[in-house]
């Protein structure tokens, strides 16, 4: 009798945690999305319409935080039109409910099926997750995203985004993009293309391929309250199949190129003349970032060299070093 009462009690648990989601997503699907996943291109990823209740979505687009100046820090540590919030619990019941359900064993294993990746990680430190609002004339460049937790030296696997605009037109910018290499131009072209409307979700493999982004947020005058909500989920493993992993990285950034109208014999109009000026110092940015960062792991490295124990390390192995060095010498 014990152990039913345990068992009930656990598919109640299931069965609270799971009614977040959209009813339509059922073990009968599994199979279904699991081979829309792995079939879509440019990588591996799923986009699925009605992915809350539709009751829970709307809580979560009522308790949405107010945009906040102290969250819309950049990598350069300046203030941007982008707000983050990463303690989903504090910002209300819905997002409490939100976060339990994301880091319940039956929704990673639910997520596991459905991409094939099992023994997915939730990060507790939403590092780079939670809310996401980005304002009018904010934009993300195509990027492949950091590949290792900075702090649990986790794989990252896979990003689930889930949108919060209760409106959204694709000429207002803002869609995310799925690329196969923003080096090239026809690469550049996105593969796919998603407004962020409500209740929408995107679900992606990260890998050193899996290039998104979105082009800059331009809303007509009557809608210039409005902003590009979301939230963001990243998943993790302990470990990966070597074949997929590479060294350590952060976010890695390509800037768009110039729109395919500037060509020999256009003649340029101011809004050309705009936006060849803001790529170019958008880019003197980005230099001026690497540049910096450079010279701080030259820094790293040399105090390493000039170290103790880098020394006596040198001296210790010394023999070792010659006697390879003598067996590398022709001989005569």
């Amino acid at each position: 009798m014990h152990c039913n009462r345990e068992a009930n009690q656990a598919v109640r648990l299931i069965s609270c945690v799971l009614a977040l989601l959209d009813q339509g997503i059922h073990d009968d699907r599994i199979v279904e999305l699991n081979r829309e996943f792995i079939s879509s291109r440019p990588f591996r990823h799923l986009i699925i319409d009605r992915f809350l209740d539709a009751e829970f979505c709307r809580q979560l687009m009522s308790e949405f935080p107010a945009f906040d100046s102290t969250h819309a820090l950049n990598e350069r540590g300046e203030t941007g039109r982008k707000a983050v919030f990463t303690d989903l619990e504090r910002l209300g019941p819905a997002y409490a409910r939100f976060n339990q359900m994301i880091r319940s064993q039956e929704f990673l294993s639910l997520i596991g099926r459905i991409t094939g990746i099992p023994s997915l990680l939730y990060d507790p430190e939403y590092i780079g997750g939670g809310t996401h609002e980005n304002l009018n004339g904010q934009e993300l460049d195509s990027h492949v995203d950091f590949n290792y937790h900075p702090t649990r030296q986790w794989h990252r696997r896979l990003n689930l985004i889930v949108f919060l605009n209760p409106e959204w037109e694709q000429n207002w910018g803002g869609c995310l993009e799925l690329l196969s290499d923003p080096w090239t131009s026809d690469g550049a072209r996105p593969a796919a293309v998603v407004a962020p409307l409500a209740n929408r979700a995107v679900l992606f493999e990260t890998n050193e391929h899996s290039w998104h982004g979105f082009p800059r947020i331009q809303l007509p005058s009557g809608k210039a309250n409005t902003s590009r909500r979301s939230i963001a989920v990243y998943f993790y493993t302990e470990d990966r199949p070597e074949v997929e992993t590479e060294a350590a990285h952060g976010t890695l950034y390509v800037h768009r190129q110039l729109g395919e109208h500037i060509q020999a014999g256009h003649t340029l109009r101011q809004q050309d003349v705009d936006e060849i000026r803001t790529l170019l110092a958008r880019r003197d940015v980005h230099m001026k970032f690497l540049y910096e960062r450079e010279l701080e792991f030259s820094r790293v490295i040399a105090g390493i060299v000039k170290s103790p124990s880098f020394r006596l390390g040198r001296a210790l192995t010394w023999p070792a070093r010659a006697l390879f060095a003598n067996r590398r010498k022709p001989e005569n």
